[in-house]
């Protein structure tokens, strides 16, 4: 950056105001390097009708202020979605690696004001066809699958969810984190996409993090991801793709949608032992009308093998494992600290009542657990059952957990039960050969009675139970 350049852009004071009264903003900086900056932007018809800024700290960062906000003044929200340093640094002539910081810090405020705009209700772009919205979490299969896209001739937009923020967590492995956030913003413009950020903590937290503790304290086993899934992410993504012009939300999940000549179902994907639908069970047939699975036909060997081709940095990225808001932490860990229950020494318990040891709280136990019991025994033990109220874990042998009838509330029929024929119980688990007593019709049901043509184990209350027909998915509950 030359000194003309650092001069030129703090001597034009046009852009240099306060935040218009209907603009939002972003800032970035601060504490530890000392610089900050504050973008300010004001949106009309899909445009930035006017850019402005604050800093404090060195010129250079003021000076890169000053030339990203003439850069995305007048440009579309989707063309402003692509700026990242790279171009803040060209515009200032290049940067030294000793400035870096100021395009950084720059480009940083500039996509938290875009959140913000992409949070709220405005209408963002006109309606265009052939442009999709990708949920890009910066793994390998959102990647692969916005390549995928791209190589059609797709108009691809990449949006990335911010559900989780919390130092105690390790950001590197969540899909949600501001660290992820960061990394997909870093791939999609590699990738020459325009991206979006899309802040859900407010919602997430009140729908999907706080159920997650109460259903633990209450003495169930609640699936936080198929109520995300379901009631809050892919559901706000839509809109947003409304809002974009987008004709559809593509994500990267092992899934496919097909149309039985009722409306569309999910049924599971070519790559059976990474089969989603399970966790994506809970959604609408409207919302799945307006998604795309474009992994649907392959394998994971498949995606990683083509992300590598395609000479994506994330294709040999390792996939998160624990859900987004644990990440790095544990479930034990978790509730402690944001849970309203503490742990207190209760019994354990035989299926007779009879006294077997202690624990140091109920809600650390699930359903079907063998592991970490802490009780010395001839055979396996397992979990039957734990009671909140008075703080007791039963135990037993693993024939005591065996079920052949499963009470489940809060029912959805897309079909008529006479055409369910499986359920999956658990994530991981196999389908087992079930039928629904009375055979009722499509809709909601406060609550149904599952029959299972064999024993099944390890029946959670508060899993989600998920009703087949062969491989779609027909309709979900909550295990009572």
């Amino acid at each position: 950056m030359t000194q003309e350049a650092i001069e030129h852009y703090l001597a034009d004071r046009s852009r240099r105001a306060p935040e218009p009264a209907d603009a939002v903003s972003g800032a970035a900086g601060g504490a530890p390097c000392g610089d900050l900056v504050r973008i300010s932007l004001r949106a009309d018809a899909g445009s930035i009708a006017e850019a402005s800024w604050e800093s404090e700290g060195c010129a250079a960062t003021a000076a890169a202020a000053a030339a990203l906000a003439e850069l995305v003044e007048g440009a579309t929200v989707l063309d402003a979605a692509r700026v990242g340093p790279a171009d803040v640094s060209e515009a200032l002539g290049g940067l030294a690696p000793t400035h870096a910081h100021a395009a950084e810090l720059t480009a940083d405020a500039l996509h938290r004001a875009l959140s913000r705009l992409a949070s709220s209700q405005t209408v963002l772009a006109e309606s265009a066809p052939g442009r999709v919205l990708v949920a890009l979490s910066g793994g390998v299969d959102s990647a692969a699958a916005a390549h995928m896209l791209r190589e059609r001739r797709s108009e691809v937009v990449a949006v990335t969810l911010k559900l989780w923020a919390d130092a105690r967590t390790d950001g590197e492995k969540s899909c949600c984190s501001p660290e992820a956030v960061l990394r997909a913003r870093r791939l999609a413009h590699g990738m020459g996409l325009p991206h979006l950020t899309l802040d859900l903590r407010e919602p997430f937290k009140a729908a999907v993090v706080d159920e997650f503790v109460a259903g633990y304290e209450a003495g169930r086993t609640p699936n936080p991801c198929v109520r995300c899934n379901g009631e809050l992410r892919i559901d706000a993504m839509v809109e947003l793709a409304d809002r974009l012009g987008a004709e559809a939300l593509a994500t990267g999940h092992y899934a496919r949608i097909e149309n039985d000549g009722t409306g569309p179902l999910l049924v599971a994907p070519a790559d059976a032992a990474k089969d989603q639908t399970y966790m994506l069970a809970a959604l609408r047939p409207a919302t799945l009308s307006r998604l795309r699975f474009p992994l649907a036909e392959l394998t994971k060997p498949e995606v990683r093998r083509l992300a590598s081709a395609a000479g994506l940095e994330v294709a040999e990225r390792r996939d998160s494992q624990d859900l987004c808001f644990l990440a790095g932490r544990g479930k034990r860990e978790f509730l402690r600290t944001h849970g309203s229950v503490r742990d207190a020494e209760g019994e354990i318990r035989d299926a007779g009542g009879r006294r077997l040891g202690t624990h140091h709280g109920y809600q650390h136990f699930t359903v079907g657990q063998r592991r970490g019991i802490g009780v010395s025994s001839p055979q396996p033990l397992y979990v039957l059952a734990t009671d909140a109220e008075r703080n007791v874990v039963t135990v037993g042998p693993r024939e005591q957990l065996a079920r052949t009838s499963v009470a489940v509330r809060d029912a959805v029929l897309h079909r008529g039960a006479v055409e369910v024929d499986a359920v999956r119980l658990r994530y991981h688990s196999a389908a087992l050969p079930a039928s629904v007593a009375g055979s009722p019709s499509a809709g909601r049901h406060p609550s149904l009675e599952l029959e299972l043509d064999r024993p099944a184990y390890a029946v959670a209350p508060g899993q989600a139970a998920v009703l087949l027909s062969g491989d779609a998915v027909v309709g979900h509950a909550t295990i009572v």
